[in-house]
């Protein structure tokens, strides 16, 4: 269901703006100005310096570094979004979270910021205009979005809008979505219109009528098969088309998806189909419809390097093509176009070694030199960089329920406080823990550690021969991570930290429970490893005092967040706040708008979450502009091909036989209904007694 708000039923920012913070290029990375501190702020937390600033939380979670000026810290510990990189103009995450529950709608919830949007379109275009004016180049550029990356129509809807003033289109890649595009862009057949995937008789066909209707609809050639289909609707509804072909180049890919370019990609002709595809075109004079090339150099390419001797490859086949006599017009680069996911700008899968401008003056330079040294004329140069379009302008925000923390138990004060065993005695193990407990000390850490280990085995073996009962086996536990919690703090303190002792301070990291399910939201965690930037959203004036992994509501044991964003490397655990029972503590998940939503599966069977899209005024207050409600359970079961009238149906019968059999009153039985009925109508998602998601 979408409910639709207008601007005055927004609430207005009231958190304090930032000073905007100085950038200045160092080795090739941004560093911030004059806000940085000359301590890193892990080394403050590991020390305990004060006092703590949120410039320190800056630091710690690298916000200035991945959020590209788009996120910022207020002087009360709160998260800004500025969707256009304005000071005063921002949106406030903790207000957006208050302002939903006044509403109705609790977390989790996932928040797209339409201006970000538009900005990244505009930076998008900025950064080719720039280029193409500064090298002299002749030809245009024409960006489309692959609506693979975010199919949700006020995604896409919001693209077609914004994306009309810079001439930008839209790329398909299966006949649902050709159709989808199809209605979507009846009123500016203009827009170009990009066809890949595979192509069967009816997609094809529908293509070829789009073109008759007057689109600019490029099919793109993936099989021979295909161009048959092409030329056969071409003759039947007697069009001239425009054609493309995506080949395989010979540079290989960068990054995780290095595999899916080259001679083994699943998509695209070799040189030798290429020129079989020309000349099939030619013997039907036809090979002036041949007009577009288009390659895949991979996805999230990080290495700026990739992308110049790729697009120079392909340069080199657009103009012996043209050369050849094809109607050459657009030479189409692909996606790859990177998200600087940890704010390193290095050459790491998760980084991009590269600028948005950078990729731009590169594409333009490495195109221009080859036309112009082979004579041929500059193309309309197209872009699918569908990552780098949407993946900032969305945050996932959900609650933490609640932790486990291993370090939370003590060692009794004495052995005499112990009860005994069936001999009258305390069981050696306990004695073993009791004394390398209380002998650790930094000469000692190594030895103290082992003998903790060898106690806790000794324990666990008693105990599975039945010589140690359940109590003392559970005293064992608790002393041997009260031990390890010990042995880790005093390592912290010494030079350099002993090779065995590595792992223990991501073995003795809290867990923090949240209300999330992570196939559902974030599916690129757990697939491929996919890094995010994760951080609170609120309390960031005050100092991270645990250090924690995140697991979610599903009752799988991958459901759960153990790496995450560092400034030079990948961490096994993220700082959070203490929290007690009862407190409220929300976390962000930030640049998630590119794929998951639609990757997202029902494990468990927790649905979609409430989604919002917030947006700016002319005054900089934000406002709710549409909110779409999450799942209920009736809709995942329904989903899942349950009958849940029958459901309810059969739960009303069994209540009726308990009233029958005085195993319930009438109250308990219409209690037990109402109830059924409410949560088949309520969030998948953990909610309070009264209703709203907790």
């Amino acid at each position: 269901m979408s409910q639709v708000l207008p601007p005055a039923t927004g609430l207005p920012t009231t958190g304090t703006s930032h000073p905007a913070i100085a950038t200045h290029a160092v080795a090739g990375q941004a560093v911030s100005g004059p806000s940085a501190s000359p301590t890193s702020a892990t080394a403050r937390v590991k020390a305990g310096i004060d006092p703590w600033t949120v410039d320190d939380a800056a630091d710690l979670y690298n916000l200035r570094g991945w959020g590209k000026g788009f996120f910022e810290i207020s002087k009360s510990g709160q998260v800004l979004v500025r969707p256009t990189r304005t000071p005063g103009r921002e949106v406030n995450l903790f207000d957006v979270v208050k302002g939903l529950r006044e509403r109705g709608l609790r977390t989790p919830v996932l928040l797209h910021f339409t201006d970000l949007l538009h900005r990244r379109l505009r930076d998008l275009h900025d950064a080719f205009d720039i280029a193409i004016k500064e090298n002299g180049y002749k030809g245009k550029y024409n960006a489309v979005y692959p609506i693979k990356v975010n199919q949700q129509r006020r995604v896409v809807h919001d693209i077609r809008e914004c994306g009309a003033q810079y001439g930008f289109g839209l790329e398909v890649g299966s006949k649902p979505e050709l159709l989808a595009v199809m209605g979507l862009t009846s009123d500016s057949p203009e827009r170009l219109i990009i066809c890949n995937g595979f192509k069967e008789d009816r997609y094809i066909e529908f293509v070829t009528l789009a073109a008759k209707l007057g689109r600019t609809i490029i099919p793109v050639i993936e099989n021979l098969a295909e161009l048959r289909l092409i030329v056969k609707y071409a003759e039947k509804y007697q069009i001239r088309p425009k054609i493309g072909v995506r080949v395989n180049l010979a540079t290989p890919g960068a990054g995780r998806w290095r595999h899916s370019s080259g001679v083994k990609a699943k998509f695209g002709l070799s040189l030798t189909e290429v020129i079989d595809v020309l000349e099939y075109l030619r013997a039907r004079g036809m090979e002036d419809c041949l007009q577009l090339l288009h390659c895949h150099m991979g996805s999230q390419i990080h290495d700026i390097r990739q992308v110049s001797t790729g697009v120079n490859e392909l340069a080199r086949i657009y103009t012996e093509l043209a050369k050849m006599g094809a109607g050459m017009r657009y030479l189409d680069v692909g996606g790859g176009l990177g998200i600087d996911y940890d704010g390193s700008q290095t050459n790491f899968e998760f980084s991009t070694n590269y600028t948005l401008q950078e990729y731009a003056a590169n594409v333009v330079y490495k195109i221009m030199s080859v036309c112009d040294e082979e004579g041929v004329p500059h193309p309309t140069i197209v872009t699918e960089s569908g990552r780098a379009m949407v993946a900032q302008q969305s945050v996932l925000v959900f609650d933490v329920l609640g932790a486990n923390r291993l370090d939370r138990f003590t060692v009794p004060p004495s052995l005499e406080s112990v009860s005994k065993d069936e001999h009258g005695e305390v069981p050696r193990p306990i004695v073993d823990l009791f004394e390398a407990y209380n002998t650790v000390t930094e000469r000692r850490l190594l030895e103290c550690y082992h003998d903790a280990l060898q106690s806790r085995d000794e324990a666990m073996n008693l105990f599975s021969v039945g010589y140690m009962s359940l109590e003392h086996r559970a005293l064992a536990e608790r002393m041997f991570w009260a031990t390890c919690a010990k042995v880790r703090d005093k390592a912290k303190d010494m030079p350099s930290m002993p090779e065995e002792l590595e792992d223990l301070e991501s073995n003795t990291t809290d867990t923090y429970f949240c209300n999330l399910s992570i196939f559902q939201s974030l599916p690129d965690i757990w697939a491929i490893n996919q890094l995010f930037p994760i951080m609170p959203i609120h309390r960031l004036d005050e100092r991270p005092v645990r250090k924690a992994t995140i697991a979610d509501m599903t009752c799988d044991s991958d459901g759960k967040i153990d790496r995450f964003v560092d400034d030079h490397d990948v961490k096994k655990w993220v700082e959070l706040h203490d929290i007690k029972d009862g407190d409220e503590y929300f976390l962000g998940a930030f640049l998630v708008g590119a794929y998951q939503e639609t990757l997202g599966d029902l494990h468990n069977l927790f649905g979609d979450t409430h989604v919002a899209h917030i947006r700016l005024d002319d005054n900089g207050n934000w406002w709710i502009d549409e909110i779409v409600e999450g799942d209920s359970v009736r809709e995942v079961l329904q989903y899942v091909q349950y009958d849940v009238n029958r459901l309810g149906q059969a739960i009303r019968h069994e209540c009726e036989r308990a009233v029958r059999d005085k195993h319930m009153s009438v109250a308990e039985s219409n209690a037990l209904v109402r109830n059924y009925e409410s949560g088949l109508a309520g969030y998948t998602y953990l909610e309070a007694e009264n209703g709203a998601a907790m």
